[in-house]
């Protein structure tokens, strides 16, 4: 496993990749109500990030079709934008994508509801958000990485929620998926010691119902298999010498 420490001059690159990365989502979310579609969505998410002279780094990756990744209802993560998928009163829709700025990777997730969205749907999306939070108080210099891991799941398993394992948050700099990987879910392991310096995503996915989740046979779409609702959090974050810097949080 190699995992890359930033040095200042690309610790800045990263910061201005997500900073504009939380502009374009801060204009998506103003989008999210019911009747728009998914590929609606999608167009303007390209068009916001080139308009800011950065490429989708979503686009083509490992052949996705799509700047934006649309996920509504069970749909975890990777759903592909449609024409077809008009969003309802009540849906929830996760978006997940990222940008590439001179180089440098940003990658961020948030699951919004359309409209009115039933209390227990909210109460998901509430405590997949609140995990995050939760995790990062452990992403400090001198512990180790499955700290975080450990810290999301002694917060949602309690209120029985289905922690996803088969996909995970991890690295990201010059490419969007770099070492280490970061499950959501208890490690019996300690993994590696946290150092100034690493840019990681952290992303927990929540189900209400269990975990399991299978591939709908476009390849791409991951739903849950009982059907359940799915919520998604992430975001861009540095470890430092004190407090984890929350890199794709926008700043008011």
């Amino acid at each position: 496993m190699s995992v890359t420490i930033k040095s200042p001059r690309e610790i800045e690159l990263m910061r201005e990749s997500c900073r504009l990365l939380s502009e374009v989502f801060s204009q998506l979310e103003k989008m999210i109500e019911p009747g728009i579609t998914t590929k609606d969505i999608d167009v303007e998410g390209d068009k916001l990030i080139r308009s800011y002279g950065c490429i989708p780094n979503f686009l083509h990756y490992n052949g996705y079709p799509a700047s934006i990744c649309t996920s509504v209802n069970e749909e975890v993560v990777h759903g592909i934008p449609s024409k077809k998928r008009k969003l309802v009163e009540g849906d929830i829709i996760s978006l997940d994508c990222g940008l590439i700025y001179h180089g440098y990777h940003s990658d961020m997730a948030r699951t919004f509801g359309v409209g009115q969205v039933a209390p227990d749907v909210q109460k998901l999306m509430d405590v997949t958000k609140q995990s995050f939070f939760e995790g990062i108080k452990m992403a400090r210099a001198g512990n180790y990485l499955y700290d975080i891991s450990n810290a999301i799941d002694d917060y949602v398993t309690p209120f029985g929620y289905g922690i996803v394992r088969d996909l995970v948050g991890h690295g990201i700099g010059t490419s969007l998926h770099e070492d280490p990987q970061i499950p959501n879910f208890r490690q019996k392991k300690h993994g590696i010691r946290l150092e100034p310096g690493m840019t990681l995503a952290i992303e927990p996915m929540i189900a209400m119902g269990g975990y399991e989740v299978c591939w709908l046979d476009d390849d791409w779409t991951v739903v849950t298999e009982d059907g359940s609702p799915a919520a998604h959090y992430e975001n861009t974050i540095l470890i430092t010498d004190g407090d984890p810097e929350i890199l794709t949080l926008k700043k008011d």
